[in-house]
């Protein structure tokens, strides 16, 4: 008997697009990360720090995808008490549990001192969460207390290479996210586009390996499984969404925006982008006239500026980061509507 005898047809319209979608008996697959983090769909949300609340975090999770506290989620001030920090993400936890009983992660930022993460850890323990995302450097302990209690690992260096894949997985992580220079964020340091990386990783380990950079529609999705990716890695055509903190005039800078409008500098610890403002702009002409990559970062503000620009709102003093997969999104839409258009496929 054909697999879709028995279907009708779901349409969707986001973006301006028309999407058709044949559900049938048998037809919404199952692969090796949906099975891993017991998801319906293939698809994980970036953290983007200070961009990400229980409401957008439970939303994604409900639409089939897999949400994560971004590291800052609910700040109202910048700190650097690892037990404030900690107890913060913990009230973010429990919030998202009563908005949602479907899987969703946590971020774990390492850093050479991982002191620091020690409570975070404890905590999301605690918490019961079930998976965690590593930003960072490998490290064995860590890796070791995790998998003792039972939890998922998804690694993501800033910088994909083979040796740190190969010690990825012979460390214990779960999946391993291929960035390629097409992300929004702190990018790569190295300027490897993401569909060059995510096969060079695929052919490298035996876990799977998730595609992140450059994602701005199903045309992109289809591409990263073509290249061996088993899912995607997603943070800038999110930001436009109903239910995503950003401020109202970033959700549509960004619809108006495409790739072509996108600013890049030197920072730490390579390269940063950012839609046109004063700030950037600044940093823009910094690089071009020869400052070093620290005088860069402290004009940039990291964090700081990424909320006052993003959250906030002031798109000239802060900074707007995206990738360059924004060319695609042409209105907002709700975080359900932008899952279907990139997973229509399963």
């Amino acid at each position: 008997m054909s697999l879709f005898i028995a279907y009708f047809i779901n349409s969707i319209i986001c973006n301006n697009i028309l999407y058709i979608k044949l559900i049938g008996k048998g037809y919404n697959m199952k692969n090796r990360v949906t099975e891993i983090f017991n998801i319906e769909k293939p698809i994980i949300q970036g953290p983007l720090n200070s961009l990400t609340n229980p409401k957008f975090i439970a939303a994604v999770s409900e639409a089939g995808g897999l949400g994560i506290l971004g590291p800052n989620a609910g700040e109202a001030r910048v700190t650097r008490s690892a037990a404030e920090t900690t107890e913060r993400m913990r009230k973010e936890i429990i919030k998202i549990k009563q908005l949602t009983n479907k899987p969703f992660a946590s971020t774990i930022m390492v850093s050479e001192d991982i002191t620091f993460v020690g409570n975070i850890v404890d905590m999301l323990i605690e918490e019961n969460v079930p998976i965690v995302l590593i930003n960072g450097l490998i490290d064995q302990e860590l890796f070791n207390k995790l998998k003792e209690n039972n939890m998922r690992i998804i690694f993501r260096p800033i910088t994909p290479t083979i040796e740190n894949a190969k010690a990825a997985e012979e460390m214990g992580a779960d999946v391993f996210v291929a960035t390629g220079f097409d992300e929004g964020g702190t990018v790569p340091e190295r300027v490897i586009g993401t569909f060059s990386i995510v096969p060079m990783i695929v052919d490298a380990i035996s876990i799977p390996v998730i595609a992140a950079g450059g994602v701005g529609d199903v045309r992109g999705v289809r591409a990263a499984f073509c290249l061996g990716a088993e899912g995607v890695y997603v943070g800038s055509v999110l930001i436009p969404t109903i239910e995503n903190p950003a401020a109202e005039n970033v959700k549509q800078y960004i619809v108006d925006s495409n790739a072509e409008d996108l600013i890049l500098f030197r920072t730490l610890p390579a390269y940063y982008r950012s839609l046109p403002g004063k700030l950037a702009k600044e940093l823009e002409d910094m690089d071009k006239n020869g400052a070093t990559n620290e005088e860069l970062a402290k004009h940039m503000g990291a964090g700081r500026n990424m909320r006052l620009g993003m959250v906030e709102g002031d798109t000239e003093n802060g900074y707007v980061s995206v990738g360059t997969g924004i060319s695609p999104i042409k209105s907002i839409c709700t975080v359900k509507e932008v899952i279907d258009d990139l997973m229509q496929d399963f």
